[in-house]
């Protein structure tokens, strides 16, 4: 069975693609360009860092789609297929994750958290974590609040599904950055932080 016909959970909702997941590239190579997670909040602080009520068209994206309990929304970088960076806004709430452009307002993506199989982190101090979906295309972003964000995906999981999120912390893991490209990331600590290399299988 393809991973794109897993039937391990039943999923309503149509998915909503990001149309970023065609452009096929070669290798890259990132230094920690994105720091080394040091900057990250204690967990009893608000999780709305982008103040979700005062951005009317977040508000309409929500209720279009009939959610109103934002757990936890900020900004993040996302890896397209080739590996270029793209900022967005990542919401997720107590039934789904959504990505969205906060250059156009645009909805990317949004995704069923009954259709997320596990989260892959490293076991380095990077900010870089991969949400695996088995019946669509995975997605690679990086934050400095990744902690929190993998702490508010495994609650709202648990929450609405009693499912436990599966969390694998590795040092090497693949995903799929689109339907037929699988990307493996390398993670190596060096002097001064962490090396990381993604890299097309």
């Amino acid at each position: 069975m393809s991973r794109f016909q897993s039937n391990r959970r039943s999923e309503k909702d149509q998915p909503i693609y990001d149309d970023e997941n065609e452009d096929n590239g070669s290798p890259g190579t990132l230094d920690n360009a994105v720091a080394t997670g040091e900057n990250q909040k204690d967990a009893s602080f608000s999780k709305d860092y982008v103040n979700v009520p005062s951005r009317p068209y977040l508000m309409k994206i929500l209720s279009k789609q009939g959610d109103s309990k934002v757990l936890f929304a900020d900004k993040v970088l996302k890896f397209t297929g080739s590996g270029k960076m793209k900022k967005r806004i990542l919401l997720i709430t107590d039934f789904a994750i959504y990505i969205v452009d906060p250059n156009t307002d645009a909805l990317k993506r949004r995704i069923a958290l009954a259709a997320v199989e596990k989260l892959n982190v490293s076991e380095l101090g990077d900010n870089f974590f991969a949400i695996i979906i088995p019946t669509e295309y995975d997605i690679l972003m990086a934050s400095t609040r990744k902690a929190e964000i993998v702490k508010a995906l495994v609650e709202a999981n648990k929450s609405a599904s009693n499912y436990e999120l599966d969390v694998v912390r590795s040092n090497r893991f693949e995903y799929h950055a689109a339907a037929d490209l699988v990307k493996e990331v390398q993670f190596e600590e060096v002097e001064g932080g962490v090396k990381t290399r993604i890299v097309r299988k």
